[in-house]
């Protein structure tokens, strides 16, 4: 029996950690975006995966017979599995009761046939590396390709390929080295034939999988929304929809809806006014704006429709969300090409990490962040920011913040609420009404004491005028102040209330 070749040993180890942790990646990533960023989801996915991965070690043990043999079949049921469980959990969602379910399933299974490939190899190769060299390259290699995945997943394989062909490219990888496995293995494995042929099939399977993959995609997404979808991106950063309906369009991102263009103008105008006039009322009409959050360029439509204003500074994490503001016609016209306003400077950057690195001398800053569903967003809503923020603004600066439901998440509006109070701020709690979220609530705050507005400024406006700006600050008894903690950075409470109160109206 000639001696194993060495790249057996490291492309084969390299490749099934890679592919191990991608499928990982896709499975929490596809919980996040049809399930909603849930810290307990997030944990379930990592945990159980790992522990599959035991599982698998474990049964390995038990494996006896022609290894070389054993190792390809699972190798090509891995890729059979992790290839196709992307499009089969887009196609589950829109039918399955228990969707969950079928998810941690998938994890289960992926993670148990990968904890069941390494063992192997290393029982394969025993006898050509010593048993020192083989242990540390094994790890060493293993932890490489982990490093390999976690590097590409976010940076070309999801932006570039889409959940969905990332699933089946990284299928179809699998499988190749596993058919390759056959020609380096062959003196081990003996009659090879029904082997390959297995392999033909399952990158037969997946190639066809490919090859529909724009239409599987189209077809799966088209079940998740009740409307037309006209158009649909995966940046690093998130799932960008936009449907169609008579109504209007509608903007979702990972699947939440952000706006609806119907009556968005509700929800604007009533983020964006109050401060300015705060601001105003305070000294002098503001000049300088900062908008952190907002990519899709709506509340910088209202903060430009005052004439006052010289200078606004737009922060969003992802460029592709301020392209579509720019690029995509509804949504250009529906902002008055406001990311096109020679005032207008786009930041595409981590909002906290830029207020920690950019001066700034702001008379009015507009938060609006996506609602606070994970600690990625809820670091942003914490004390913490609201001090860096609070550094960043003239005397007489006044900020509004987006703070979810008041009456759908009562503790998690108020843990906003509060948490803007222990910042050093004034605050004015206020809510709208708009149709399509419900009553949705925001907090108005300055450093110094102030009244509520109670006047509307002077320009353009279809839905707030003075008695809808004093009306909005008044709450009644079911959205009334309660006692909540504050949302620390170490401590992010507002996240678990969140995940508490919005799991109810699922």
């Amino acid at each position: 029996m000639r001696p194993l070749p060495a790249t057996l040993l490291y492309v084969n180890v390299v490749v099934v950690a890679t592919c191990g942790l991608v499928y990982e990646l896709l499975a929490a990533t596809m919980g996040s975006y049809l399930l909603g960023d849930s810290v307990l989801q997030f944990s379930l996915v990592i945990g159980l995966y790992l522990s599959a991965m035991g599982v698998g070690a474990w049964v390995s043990r038990h494996v006896g017979g022609n290894l070389a043999r054993r190792f390809i079949d699972v190798e090509l049921a891995v890729a059979l599995v992790g290839g196709l469980s992307a499009p089969i959990l887009f196609l589950a969602f829109a039918e399955v009761q228990r969707f969950q379910v079928i998810l941690l399933g998938f994890v289960f299974a992926i993670g148990a046939l990968v904890g069941l490939e390494l063992p192997l190899l290393m029982r394969i190769l025993q006898n050509e590396v010593a048993f020192k060299d083989l242990v540390s390259r094994v790890l060493s290699l293993d932890y490489a390709g982990a490093l390999l995945a976690s590097i590409l997943f976010p940076l070309v394989f999801v932006p570039e390929l889409g959940l969905l062909r990332t699933s089946l490219v990284i299928g179809l990888g699998n499988a190749l080295v596993g058919l390759w496995g056959t020609w380096l293995l062959a003196d081990q494995i003996g009659r090879v034939t029904s082997l390959r042929i297995r392999a033909g099939a399952v990158i037969a399977i997946l190639g066809v999988g490919l090859l529909f993959s724009t239409r599987l995609t189209t077809w799966s997404e088209n079940r998740l929304y009740a409307d037309e979808i006209v158009y649909a991106k995966t940046s690093p950063y998130q799932r960008i929809v936009v449907t169609r309906s008579p109504s209007g369009f509608q903007l979702f991102l990972n699947g939440n809806l952000q706006f609806a263009s119907a009556d968005e103008y509700r929800y604007h105008e009533a983020l964006v006014h109050p401060a300015m006039v705060a601001a105003t009322a305070a000294g002098h009409a503001p000049r300088r704006v900062l908008i952190l959050g907002g990519g899709d360029g709506l509340a910088a439509r209202e903060v430009l429709a005052h004439p006052s204003v010289e200078a606004v500074t737009l922060v969003d994490l992802d460029p592709a969300m301020t392209a579509l503001a720019r690029r995509f016609p509804p949504l250009a016209a529906l902002n008055r090409q406001a990311l096109s306003d020679p005032r207008l400077t786009v930041v595409n950057d981590d909002a906290m990490v830029w207020l920690r690195t950019s001066p700034g001398n702001w008379n009015v800053a507009i938060v609006d962040f996506p609602d606070p569903n994970g600690f990625g967003l809820g670091k942003l809503y914490t004390r913490n920011f609201y001090q860096l923020l609070a550094a960043r603004l003239t005397p007489e600066g006044a900020i509004a913040v987006q703070a979810t439901s008041p009456l759908f998440a009562r503790k998690s509006f108020w843990c906003i609420v509060r948490t803007i109070r222990a910042s050093g701020f004034t605050v004015a709690p206020y809510h709208v009404a708009v149709p399509s979220f419900g009553v949705w609530g925001f907090v108005l705050a300055r450093r110094a004491a102030f009244s509520p507005p109670t006047t509307a400024p002077n320009v353009a406006l279809r839905f707030l005028d003075g008695e809808a700006m004093a009306a909005m600050f008044r709450f009644p008894a079911d959205m009334a102040e309660v006692d909540v903690e504050i949302n620390q950075l170490d401590d992010q409470m507002l996240v678990r209330y969140y995940e508490s109160e919005w799991r109810r109206w699922q």
